[in-house]
């Protein structure tokens, strides 16, 4: 029994042998977890607000994508199709030199 006496040399050990830190810190433990929680909503909050602003942003972007119509495809083709054109007129008109010579 003195064994636990001789344990004990400061106020705070007295504290956690009798456990009456728990009583005593008891209120204050309870107000640092309300604080910690409401830290914790806040942030999560405001990475919902973040998330819903992304996700409406992008649904407009993809709106905007499919109602525009792409001038640029249009003009591709037209290029396309005139040098598909030229190129195998040369081709033919070649090849039909070499068979005449």
């Amino acid at each position: 029994m003195f064994d636990v006496f001789k344990k004990i040399k400061t106020w705070n050990d007295v504290l956690e042998a009798t456990h009456l830190d728990d009583i005593i810190y008891k209120k204050q433990r309870e107000q640092e977890a309300l604080e910690e929680k409401k830290r914790k909503q806040v942030i999560i909050t405001i990475l919902a607000v973040i998330g819903a602003v992304a996700a409406v942003a992008g649904i407009a972007y993809l709106v905007y994508r499919y109602l525009t119509p792409d001038y640029l495809e249009d003009f591709d083709d037209d290029l396309d199709d005139d040098f598909d054109d030229d190129f195998f007129d040369d081709e033919d008109t070649a090849a039909v030199e070499k068979k005449e010579d």
